[in-house]
């Protein structure tokens, strides 16, 4: 089994949809969270806060320098993610396909790196 990041992008800017829109694809996220879990592909997922509450830090040549706001300067940011356990790339792509439609916006599908031997 290998382990995929299904990220879910969001674009600064966009408005936030009314409460009662969010309140129905916060209810689809459940739903598909309760069938990953049951089909035992479930890993870990999680929303994240807006791109601008983000800091990035960097250690180099022995000295650590923080910088508040996203590593990429894009107004496409990360918004939330899921990890599944999958037996191949179809499984992730049909999983992705369904929270796509729960969540309403796109969702990447990347492997992780095996790990070392």
């Amino acid at each position: 089994m290998k382990q995929y990041l299904l990220a879910v992008h969001m674009v600064e800017g966009t408005p936030m949809p009314e409460p009662d829109v969010m309140q129905k694809m916060y209810d689809q996220v459940d739903r598909i969270n309760q069938e990953i879990k049951a089909a035992g592909a479930w890993v870990f997922a999680g929303g994240l806060k807006p791109a601008d509450t983000a800091t990035v830090v960097r250690s180099e040549g022995g000295s650590t320098t923080m910088t508040d706001g996203p590593f990429a300067e894009t107004k496409e940011q990360l918004g939330g993610f899921w990890v599944l356990q999958c037996a191949d790339l179809d499984e992730a792509l049909a999983w992705a396909a369904r929270c796509s439609a729960a969540c309403e916006g796109p969702v990447e599908v990347r492997p992780f790196e095996d790990e070392p031997a």
